[in-house]
């Protein structure tokens, strides 16, 4: 063997140990994240003396398959499941089509304030939920709208700042002189919007419409806040049926949480391609 081919091996044994090194650390940190969901699923299959038995195992001694009926049964699971899934459709459905509205005009047209509304929304970001929330139960009482599921769905047809500001950022990447062309073909704004800019940001509507799903299934503080009657509460909320003032059904209360996890886990891993596609490009810059 040369000297040009030790060198040229030992690059390449050094970039396979490298490359080992990067999938170790991968899944290193894969398995920390996924422990949660791990202990979560697996407690749903154990017994309730198993899942407290020292020294804990993270598998079942025995596998009980009876704890998944009991959890649909205990609870109006899925009429709890249909109220979560009507106020989430719409949630998404409201994001999808303001958001791209409001960030196409912040991006692509040229009107007065449109940088200050910019820096509002990115000054709007750190105000935390918290603080909104007794003002907007105000508005929302006087308007006599608790108890449904109006405050829950309104406010997603007004855009929210995060969605706005990664969306407009993948507009800037869009670049002027496409948009530019239309207009001189004789497409006017709404056509260039709809024909041109729409079907370019598919990526970033799917990483959109995955973080809306994501925050309208799991949402808990606003369905606890104006939803007070039995028949409306979401999963969210149901889920705390499992726990009485004296003891927890533990067993049943995971099977449960892993029933309410899978529909948010089929739908990223169905979109994930996009996801990871809209995220990487939303930061494109004109």
């Amino acid at each position: 063997m040369t000297a040009i081919e030790k060198l040229k091996y030992g690059a390449k044994m050094k970039k396979s140990i490298h490359r080992m090194l990067f999938y170790v650390l991968v899944l290193a940190l894969c398995s920390i994240f996924l422990m949660p969901f791990i202990v979560m699923l697996t407690t749903s299959f154990k017994t309730g003396s198993d899942a407290f038995t020292i020294p804990v195992k993270i598998l079942p001694r025995q596998i009980v398959w009876d704890n998944y009926p009991a959890a649909l049964s205990t609870i109006p699971y899925m009429k709890y499941m249909g109220n979560t899934v009507f106020i989430t459709i719409l949630s998404v459905i409201g994001q999808l089509l303001v958001t791209p509205m409001i960030a196409y005009s912040l991006s692509k047209i040229n009107w007065r304030g449109a940088k200050v509304i910019s820096g509002l929304l990115m000054a709007v970001m750190m105000i935390p939920y918290t603080v909104t929330m007794i003002p907007l139960y105000r508005v929302f009482s006087q308007l006599h709208m608790t108890n449904t599921y109006i405050p829950l769905i309104l406010p997603a047809f007004f855009g929210k700042p995060f969605f706005i500001i990664i969306t407009r950022q993948f507009f800037n990447g869009i670049p002027n002189s496409l948009m530019e062309a239309a207009r001189i073909d004789g497409a006017n704004e709404f056509q260039r919007y709809c024909m041109i800019a729409l079907p370019l940001c598919k990526p970033v509507l799917t990483t959109v419409g995955i973080y809306a799903f994501m925050d309208a299934w799991s949402d808990y503080l606003a369905p606890m806040i104006y939803i007070n009657k039995p028949d409306k509460l979401t999963l969210s909320l149901g889920l705390q049926q499992f726990m009485s003032e004296y003891t927890v059904r533990w067993t049943e209360l995971m099977a449960a949480a892993v029933l309410f996890v899978l529909p948010v886990l089929v739908f990223f891993l169905f979109f994930q391609k996009n996801f990871v596609q809209g995220v990487a490009t939303s930061g494109l810059k004109a």
